[in-house]
């Protein structure tokens, strides 16, 4: 079973956002945590679909643990934003 930071870079290669694994109670998870289930979505959410949406899947993989959908800044972004916006961040750094 992979680690933390191998589950999220798995995450970017497939989503094109940063995510940070946090506990229940809001504390990071370290990225040494070992015996994570690996991220097996083959395909790219929808543009469309909200941070918080994307986040209720995420839940029923890795029960017992909460993320945090990053911006290019590496500031948490609001359940409200689309993914598409959440991406063109990192679009714009880029340019």
């Amino acid at each position: 079973m992979p680690m933390v930071k191998n589950v999220e870079k798995k995450i970017w290669d497939i989503q094109e956002f940063d995510v940070r694994f946090k506990t229940l109670d809001g504390k990071d998870v370290r990225g040494d945590k070992k015996d994570m289930p690996q991220y097996q979505r083959k395909n790219k959410s929808k543009n469309d679909m909200t941070v918080s949406e994307w986040k209720s899947g995420f839940k029923k993989i890795y029960p017992g643990y909460d993320v945090d959908v990053l911006d290019a800044a590496g500031e948490a972004v609001h359940g409200s934003k689309k993914l598409g916006t959440v991406r063109d961040t990192y679009n714009e750094t880029d340019e």
